[in-house]
């Protein structure tokens, strides 16, 4: 396993484990990632986590917080 910190734009440091097929990350108590399959640039995970927690990729996620944004506010929260 390797560790890195790996400076981005929203995080100060990333940890960056290395993995193979089969392997597992655990993160916290309840959630659990593991290498399903690798197969050319394509990596499929699997996730196991407790019902409460949103996983979304990353394309999805943005999308979803771009709709929030964009979307017209609640005329009944306005109080008008």
């Amino acid at each position: 396993m390797k560790f890195h910190n790996k400076p981005t734009e929203d995080l100060e440091a990333m940890l960056v484990l290395s993995r193979k097929q089969d392997e597992k990350i655990i993160i916290g108590d309840s959630i659990t990632l593991m290498v399903v399959s690798i197969q050319g640039d394509k990596v499929r995970l699997g996730i196991d986590a407790p019902k409460h927690v949103t996983i979304h990729r990353e394309e999805v996620y943005r999308a979803i917080q771009n709709e929030r944004t964009d979307a017209p506010a609640d005329p009944s929260r306005t109080g008008t």
